[in-house]
């Protein structure tokens, strides 16, 4: 993780940050799917509440210039700023950032019904308690590209450290052990 580059999303007065942010997520973990990659991570430095309006991407100054080449945002190019592709600064704290799954959702508790493992009643009390145990993190909304349907990719951020942790990332640009450069 030596280079980086940012992703910086344009404000618009028609498409939200947060929209904006989903497609162009959708568009890099098409490509990273597409060339194979487990070398590249993300992280949103500006995330608080939401992601927030920069996508920076960590990798090695080869893999990222070859990433840039690909032009793979297509029109979302209108609505970004890309930055050189730069070395990561000295000194910087390093984390993890992952996905966040929620033990329980309506397809689970579909499967609980079907195969008749809890009741109707049991069911209604299922629902109560998942939308009590929301999760809070910041997350992308994804379609899929087999079905057609939404899901949200829920974000977690590791904590600070003080040096890098090597390994590979998913094909969302997360892993739950290697760590990008937080900065």
């Amino acid at each position: 993780m030596s280079s980086y580059f940012d992703i910086k999303l344009l404000p618009d007065a028609e498409i939200s940050t947060p929209v904006l942010m989903n497609a162009v997520y959708i568009k890099l973990h098409k490509l990273l799917c597409d060339i194979g990659s487990t070398t590249i991570g993300i992280s949103f430095p500006k995330y608080s509440a939401t992601l927030g309006s920069v996508l920076r991407l960590h990798g090695t100054e080869v893999d990222l210039a070859a990433l840039k080449k690909q032009h793979w945002l297509g029109g979302m190019l209108g609505y970004c700023s890309l930055s050189d592709v730069l070395p990561v600064p000295e000194g910087v704290k390093h984390r993890t950032i992952g996905r966040k799954q929620s033990n329980m959702t309506e397809s689970k508790l579909n499967r609980l019904l079907k195969r008749g493992s809890i009741t109707e009643d049991e069911a209604k009390q299922y629902r109560a308690k998942m939308l009590s145990k929301g999760l809070n993190n910041p997350y992308v909304e994804l379609v899929s590209a087999s079905n057609g349907h939404k899901h949200r990719r829920f974000m977690v951020f590791g904590d600070l450290l003080g040096s890098p942790v090597e390994g590979e990332f998913d094909q969302f640009g997360l892993s739950k052990t290697a760590t990008v450069p937080w900065f």
